[in-house]
């Protein structure tokens, strides 16, 4: 009798444990899920801006015509980007490094640097920018929290058995990690 009250004592242990740690698996691929719809929420808001900025720079500087094409490009290629980390944080970076242009043309007009839209919309922008850095980090860490928990052993096998995948960062690429040079 007593073989059987410990084999059963095993067993409920076990299977607890894996309620456990399959509602943990759960947990955490929610939030990744949660973290990634906050960082599309800022992108979106990002793209949203962009149209107003590159009106703005028009009116001012006309034959910048290429910079302002290469933003809208760099735009249209991020709201077309498939909704992957990899997708997004690769369009998003190009978009970046053209955003930095088209701000280093405030430098070279003066009345553009001036104008009252330009700076509302700059000033939108980077505080979008910011958001956009926190809402990545909180993604990278939810990121970070889920793939030790697939790794861990013994959820390890739990984790495969029931088709749980790592998951990507939402990394920045070389180029973004660099300062554009731009000429006058």
């Amino acid at each position: 009798m007593l073989p059987l009250v410990i084999v059963l004592v095993l067993l409920a242990a076990l299977v607890i444990y894996l309620i456990v740690a399959y509602n943990g698996l759960i947990r955490r691929r929610n939030q990744i899920e949660n973290a990634w719809s906050q960082i599309d929420v800022q992108l979106k808001r990002r793209l949203d801006l962009i149209p107003n900025l590159v009106e703005t720079v028009k009116g001012y500087a006309a034959h910048e015509q290429e910079t302002l094409d290469a933003v809208i490009t760099a735009r249209n290629a991020a709201v077309a980007a498939p909704d992957t980390p990899e997708a997004q944080a690769k369009a998003e970076n190009a978009l970046t490094g053209t955003l930095r242009q088209l701000f280093a043309l405030g430098e070279a007009y003066p009345d553009l640097k001036a104008n009252q839209n330009f700076l509302a919309l700059q000033e939108e922008l980077t505080s979008t920018e910011g958001r956009v850095a926190y809402a990545r980090q909180y993604y990278n860490d939810s990121v970070l929290a889920y793939n030790n928990k697939l790794q861990q052993f013994p959820t390890v096998i739990f984790a495969r058995m029931l088709n749980f995948q790592r998951r990507e960062y939402f990394e920045a690429d070389e180029a973004a990690r660099t300062t554009p040079n731009v000429e006058f």
